[in-house]
Protein backbone atom coordinates (compact mmCIF):
# COMPACT_ATOMS: atom_id res chain seq x y z
CA UNK A 1 0.00 0.00 0.00
CA UNK A 2 1.01 3.74 -0.86
CA UNK A 3 0.44 6.79 1.53
CA UNK A 4 0.54 10.02 0.72
CA UNK A 5 1.65 13.28 2.29
CA UNK A 6 0.24 16.48 0.46
CA UNK A 7 2.52 19.77 1.74
CA UNK A 8 -0.90 22.13 1.56
CA UNK A 9 0.61 24.88 4.72
CA UNK A 10 2.33 27.36 2.50
CA UNK A 11 2.25 30.68 3.04
CA UNK A 12 2.33 31.88 -0.85
CA UNK A 13 3.89 34.82 -0.49
CA UNK A 14 4.61 35.30 -4.38
CA UNK A 15 0.90 34.76 -5.26
CA UNK A 16 0.01 37.59 -3.40
CA UNK A 17 -2.33 39.57 -3.14
CA UNK A 18 -4.07 36.33 -4.20
CA UNK A 19 -3.45 34.57 -1.21
CA UNK A 20 -4.02 37.05 1.07
CA UNK A 21 -7.35 35.42 0.52
CA UNK A 22 -6.89 32.04 -0.69
CA UNK A 23 -4.13 29.50 0.42
CA UNK A 24 -1.98 28.46 -2.61
CA UNK A 25 -3.76 25.11 -2.69
CA UNK A 26 -7.31 26.28 -3.14
CA UNK A 27 -6.00 28.21 -6.04
CA UNK A 28 -9.07 27.45 -9.03
CA UNK A 29 -7.06 25.92 -12.26
CA UNK A 30 -10.11 25.72 -14.56
CA UNK A 31 -12.75 26.02 -11.97
CA UNK A 32 -11.79 23.21 -10.00
CA UNK A 33 -9.17 23.94 -6.85
CA UNK A 34 -5.22 22.68 -7.26
CA UNK A 35 -6.07 20.50 -3.64
CA UNK A 36 -9.52 19.02 -5.47
CA UNK A 37 -7.31 17.65 -8.44
CA UNK A 38 -4.58 16.34 -6.44
CA UNK A 39 -7.39 14.45 -4.43
CA UNK A 40 -8.62 13.14 -7.50
CA UNK A 41 -5.89 11.74 -8.82
CA UNK A 42 -3.91 10.30 -6.00
CA UNK A 43 -7.55 8.45 -4.57
CA UNK A 44 -8.26 6.66 -8.45
CA UNK A 45 -5.09 5.54 -7.36
CA UNK A 46 -6.15 3.86 -4.47
CA UNK A 47 -3.63 5.56 -2.41
CA UNK A 48 -4.16 5.69 1.76
CA UNK A 49 -3.96 7.10 3.61
CA UNK A 50 -3.75 11.10 2.61
CA UNK A 51 -2.58 13.30 5.05
CA UNK A 52 -2.62 17.16 4.40
CA UNK A 53 -0.82 19.62 6.57
CA UNK A 54 -2.30 22.82 7.05
CA UNK A 55 -0.95 26.15 8.53
CA UNK A 56 -1.77 29.30 6.16
CA UNK A 57 -5.82 29.88 5.79
CA UNK A 58 -6.09 26.57 7.94
CA UNK A 59 -9.74 27.05 8.57
CA UNK A 60 -10.54 27.41 4.63
CA UNK A 61 -8.09 24.42 3.86
CA UNK A 62 -9.66 21.88 6.97
CA UNK A 63 -13.60 23.07 5.59
CA UNK A 64 -12.69 22.25 2.09
CA UNK A 65 -11.04 18.94 3.24
CA UNK A 66 -14.53 18.09 5.22
CA UNK A 67 -16.77 18.18 2.51
CA UNK A 68 -14.46 16.30 -0.04
CA UNK A 69 -15.91 13.10 -1.61
CA UNK A 70 -12.47 11.62 -0.58
CA UNK A 71 -12.46 12.52 3.02
CA UNK A 72 -12.66 9.18 4.32
CA UNK A 73 -9.22 8.54 3.01
CA UNK A 74 -8.02 11.69 4.47
CA UNK A 75 -6.13 12.58 7.71
CA UNK A 76 -5.96 16.72 8.25
CA UNK A 77 -2.52 17.85 10.44
CA UNK A 78 -2.04 21.39 11.41
CA UNK A 79 0.83 22.83 11.94
CA UNK A 80 1.59 25.88 13.97
CA UNK A 81 4.91 26.94 12.83
CA UNK A 82 5.90 25.75 9.29
CA UNK A 83 8.02 22.15 10.18
CA UNK A 84 10.13 22.06 5.93
CA UNK A 85 9.48 19.58 4.52
CA UNK A 86 11.12 16.65 5.93
CA UNK A 87 10.01 18.04 9.45
CA UNK A 88 6.44 17.58 7.98
CA UNK A 89 7.23 14.00 7.26
CA UNK A 90 8.99 12.87 10.45
CA UNK A 91 5.81 14.90 12.70
CA UNK A 92 3.48 12.73 10.37
CA UNK A 93 4.98 9.11 10.80
CA UNK A 94 2.54 7.49 12.51
CA UNK A 95 -0.63 9.08 10.63
CA UNK A 96 1.48 7.88 7.84
CA UNK A 97 1.98 4.18 8.85
CA UNK A 98 4.79 1.54 7.53
CA UNK A 99 3.84 2.38 3.93
CA UNK A 100 5.83 3.70 0.83
CA UNK A 101 4.98 7.45 0.77
CA UNK A 102 4.60 10.04 -2.46
CA UNK A 103 5.48 13.13 -0.57
CA UNK A 104 4.16 16.01 -2.56
CA UNK A 105 4.32 19.98 -2.40
CA UNK A 106 0.34 20.47 -3.58
CA UNK A 107 0.71 23.79 -4.74
CA UNK A 108 1.94 22.73 -7.73
CA UNK A 109 -0.03 21.33 -10.68
CA UNK A 110 0.93 18.35 -12.11
CA UNK A 111 -1.12 15.82 -14.15
CA UNK A 112 0.80 12.12 -14.43
CA UNK A 113 -0.33 8.90 -13.69
CA UNK A 114 0.75 8.11 -9.73
CA UNK A 115 0.58 3.92 -10.52
CA UNK A 116 4.00 4.78 -12.99
CA UNK A 117 5.50 7.28 -10.47
CA UNK A 118 5.27 4.42 -7.59
CA UNK A 119 6.04 1.18 -10.48
CA UNK A 120 9.29 3.79 -11.37
CA UNK A 121 9.91 3.48 -7.29
CA UNK A 122 9.67 -0.31 -7.18
CA UNK A 123 11.75 -0.93 -9.66
CA UNK A 124 14.57 1.52 -8.46
CA UNK A 125 18.31 0.51 -9.22
CA UNK A 126 19.49 -1.01 -6.45
CA UNK A 127 21.18 1.09 -3.09
CA UNK A 128 17.97 4.26 -4.39
CA UNK A 129 16.32 5.36 -1.41
CA UNK A 130 14.01 7.76 -3.22
CA UNK A 131 12.32 8.24 -6.78
CA UNK A 132 12.05 12.16 -7.88
CA UNK A 133 10.11 13.35 -10.31
CA UNK A 134 11.32 15.45 -13.07
CA UNK A 135 9.90 17.85 -15.58
CA UNK A 136 11.13 20.43 -18.18
CA UNK A 137 10.89 23.71 -17.27
CA UNK A 138 11.11 27.17 -19.37
CA UNK A 139 12.69 28.85 -16.13
CA UNK A 140 15.40 26.78 -14.56
CA UNK A 141 17.09 29.76 -12.73
CA UNK A 142 14.19 29.41 -10.66
CA UNK A 143 14.35 25.41 -10.20
CA UNK A 144 16.32 23.01 -8.75
CA UNK A 145 18.13 21.31 -12.10
CA UNK A 146 19.24 17.61 -11.75
CA UNK A 147 22.24 16.36 -14.16
CA UNK A 148 21.76 12.26 -13.95
CA UNK A 149 23.65 9.39 -15.49
CA UNK A 150 22.44 6.36 -17.85
CA UNK A 151 20.45 4.82 -15.27
CA UNK A 152 18.63 7.48 -14.47
CA UNK A 153 20.36 7.92 -10.86
CA UNK A 154 21.13 11.95 -9.90
CA UNK A 155 24.60 12.64 -10.21
CA UNK A 156 24.12 16.91 -9.52
CA UNK A 157 21.80 18.90 -8.34
CA UNK A 158 21.96 22.64 -8.77
CA UNK A 159 19.07 24.57 -6.63
CA UNK A 160 17.68 27.94 -8.71
CA UNK A 161 21.80 28.79 -9.54
CA UNK A 162 22.15 31.20 -12.53
CA UNK A 163 22.67 29.38 -15.83
CA UNK A 164 22.24 26.16 -14.58
CA UNK A 165 23.49 23.21 -16.71
CA UNK A 166 20.23 22.26 -18.07
CA UNK A 167 16.12 22.81 -17.96
CA UNK A 168 15.25 19.09 -16.46
CA UNK A 169 14.31 19.83 -13.02
CA UNK A 170 13.39 18.49 -9.66
CA UNK A 171 9.04 18.75 -9.55
CA UNK A 172 9.05 18.51 -6.03
CA UNK A 173 6.90 15.18 -6.11
CA UNK A 174 9.04 11.78 -4.60
CA UNK A 175 8.28 8.28 -4.17
CA UNK A 176 10.04 6.95 -0.87
CA UNK A 177 9.99 4.48 1.80
CA UNK A 178 11.17 3.07 5.32
CA UNK A 179 14.71 3.49 5.23
CA UNK A 180 15.12 7.33 4.18
CA UNK A 181 11.86 8.03 6.13
CA UNK A 182 13.80 6.74 8.96
CA UNK A 183 17.10 8.80 8.15
CA UNK A 184 15.06 12.26 7.88
CA UNK A 185 13.42 11.22 11.37
CA UNK A 186 16.70 10.34 13.06
CA UNK A 187 17.97 13.83 10.97
CA UNK A 188 16.28 16.48 13.34
CA UNK A 189 16.07 19.68 12.19
CA UNK A 190 19.22 19.63 9.52
CA UNK A 191 16.89 17.55 7.67
CA UNK A 192 13.70 20.01 7.72
CA UNK A 193 14.39 21.43 4.37
CA UNK A 194 14.58 18.71 1.82
CA UNK A 195 16.02 20.61 -1.02
CA UNK A 196 19.13 21.63 1.12
CA UNK A 197 19.27 18.78 4.08
CA UNK A 198 18.18 15.38 2.55
CA UNK A 199 18.79 15.91 -1.33
CA UNK A 200 22.57 16.44 -1.53
CA UNK A 201 23.08 13.42 0.77
CA UNK A 202 21.22 11.53 -1.77
CA UNK A 203 23.62 12.03 -5.33
CA UNK A 204 24.14 8.49 -6.72
CA UNK A 205 21.39 7.00 -4.60
CA UNK A 206 18.41 9.00 -6.49
CA UNK A 207 16.49 7.64 -9.38
CA UNK A 208 14.23 10.07 -11.47
CA UNK A 209 11.01 9.48 -13.23
CA UNK A 210 10.20 12.11 -15.92
CA UNK A 211 6.98 13.65 -16.36
CA UNK A 212 5.88 13.62 -19.79
CA UNK A 213 2.64 15.56 -19.10
CA UNK A 214 2.34 18.55 -17.29
CA UNK A 215 4.07 20.18 -14.67
CA UNK A 216 4.11 23.59 -13.52
CA UNK A 217 4.42 25.53 -10.02
CA UNK A 218 1.56 28.05 -9.77
CA UNK A 219 3.44 30.34 -7.45
CA UNK A 220 2.89 33.24 -8.72
CA UNK A 221 0.05 35.51 -10.34
CA UNK A 222 1.69 35.05 -13.63
CA UNK A 223 1.80 31.68 -13.49
CA UNK A 224 -1.40 30.68 -12.15
CA UNK A 225 -3.23 32.88 -15.08
CA UNK A 226 -0.95 30.82 -17.72
CA UNK A 227 -1.62 28.02 -16.11
CA UNK A 228 -5.81 28.47 -17.31
CA UNK A 229 -4.35 28.23 -20.66
CA UNK A 230 -1.85 25.33 -20.78
CA UNK A 231 -3.30 22.91 -18.49
CA UNK A 232 -6.62 21.78 -20.15
CA UNK A 233 -4.58 21.66 -23.72
CA UNK A 234 -2.72 19.65 -21.93
CA UNK A 235 -4.42 16.82 -20.54
CA UNK A 236 -7.73 17.69 -21.99
CA UNK A 237 -9.73 17.54 -18.99
CA UNK A 238 -13.36 15.87 -18.81
CA UNK A 239 -15.74 17.88 -17.31
CA UNK A 240 -15.99 19.16 -13.84
CA UNK A 241 -17.36 17.24 -11.14
CA UNK A 242 -19.53 19.65 -8.86
CA UNK A 243 -16.61 20.68 -6.30
CA UNK A 244 -17.00 21.52 -2.55
CA UNK A 245 -14.77 24.92 -3.31
CA UNK A 246 -17.94 26.72 -4.95
CA UNK A 247 -19.63 26.03 -1.30
CA UNK A 248 -16.72 27.85 0.39
CA UNK A 249 -16.83 30.65 -2.09
CA UNK A 250 -20.70 31.19 -2.67
CA UNK A 251 -20.99 31.27 1.92
CA UNK A 252 -21.64 34.45 4.01
CA UNK A 253 -23.72 35.90 0.75
CA UNK A 254 -20.47 35.36 -1.37
CA UNK A 255 -18.14 37.53 0.28
CA UNK A 256 -14.94 34.79 -0.27
CA UNK A 257 -15.94 35.31 -4.12
CA UNK A 258 -15.62 38.65 -3.82
CA UNK A 259 -12.68 39.32 -2.00
CA UNK A 260 -10.82 36.65 -4.19
CA UNK A 261 -12.16 38.49 -7.64
CA UNK A 262 -10.99 41.88 -6.36
CA UNK A 263 -7.87 40.23 -5.96
CA UNK A 264 -7.19 39.23 -9.14
CA UNK A 265 -8.31 42.66 -10.46
CA UNK A 266 -5.12 44.18 -8.44
CA UNK A 267 -2.91 41.10 -9.71
CA UNK A 268 -3.68 41.83 -13.10
CA UNK A 269 -3.31 45.65 -12.58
Amino acid sequence: MTAALLLAAGIGSRLRPLSDVLPKCLMPICGRPLLGLWLDALAAADIAPIVVNTHHHAALVQAYLARSPHAARLVVTHEVELLGTGGSLAANHEALGENDVLLAHADNLSAFDPRAFIGAFAARPAGSLLTMMTFETDAPETCGIVETDAQGLVRAFHEKVANPPGTRANAAVYMLGAELRALVRQGGPATADFSTGVLPRLLGRMNTWHNETYHRDIGTPKNLFRAQIEYPLAVSPPPAPPDPWFGLMARDNGALARAFTAAVATALA
